[in-house]
């Protein structure tokens, strides 16, 4: 007995103080999950709505954020999908009564890192807490720096510099310029960047694209010695450099 009292001690002990933002617009739910979650430790907040919920989420610190799919005023996908552009590296565990594989696949691939399908049992719910937190801990993500040869980008702040010195992108420079950042590695089509960038239709037919690089290209710096910052894939796209 005294073994598993201190045991659940330093349970408390290890995640007390952490703090859970609950986004769920089942108000049974969302008062039950939040009774549980505080006699466990945490200190809990939460939001009825997707744009209640991005508020708190971008404008507060917090340990882990709990996310329902199927939110009024905006999906929990959209919520998700904003908290990464963000730059905000805080775990996301996705609930929601969609169990279809679809679902849960674009869900982790915008950024969310466990998912939970409805009903769930409520002790799988806190054991996967404890370990995205844990998790966090041990491996914590900076998605807000980012470093590239002699260029560093810090998505939160905006701020872009050069060899130390500040670069001045317009506000649709840098979102582009975060968009590759966001797909490292990825070739990206003139006809995708033009839809998720500038919100484009598809078979818009425009130079935008290219010459928005080409700006980009010339502000970031070119060195005869070294490839440009954000590469031509001949007939494919751009990517960024992977260094």
């Amino acid at each position: 007995m005294l073994g598993d009292r201190q045991s659940y001690l330093e349970h408390l002990l290890n995640f007390m103080n952490e703090r859970i933002l609950l986004i769920e617009d089942e108000q049974a739910l969302r008062m039950t999950l939040m009774d549980r979650l505080r006699s466990e430790g945490y200190e809990v907040d939460s939001a009825p709505d997707g744009d209640r919920g991005l508020k708190k989420a971008t404008e507060e610190a917090f340990d882990l954020v709990i996310l329902d799919l199927m939110l009024p005023r905006r999906s929990g996908l959209d919520v998700c999908r904003e908290i990464r552009a963000a730059g905000m590296a805080v775990p996301v565990l996705i609930l929601t009564a969609r169990n279809q594989t679809v679902d849960k696949v674009i869900g982790l691939k915008i950024g969310g890192d466990d998912y939970l399908g409805k009903p769930f049992d409520t002790l799988e719910l806190m054991a996967r807490i404890e370990a995205l937190i844990r998790r966090s801990r041990i491996n914590p993500r900076d998605t807000n720096i980012h470093t590239i040869g002699e260029v560093r980008i810090d998505l939160r702040s905006t701020a872009v510099t050069r060899r130390g010195e500040p670069v001045k992108l317009s506000p649709r420079e840098f979102q582009l310029l975060r968009y590759f950042v966001e797909h490292r590695g990825k070739t990206l089509s003139r006809a995708e960047i033009l839809r998720e960038v500038w919100g484009y239709s598809t078979g818009t037919l425009t130079r935008t694209v290219d010459v928005h690089i080409a700006s980009l290209r010339q502000k970031l710096g070119f060195d005869a010695k070294q490839p440009s910052l954000i590469l031509t894939v001949l007939g494919l796209g751009y990517k960024l450099r992977p260094d």
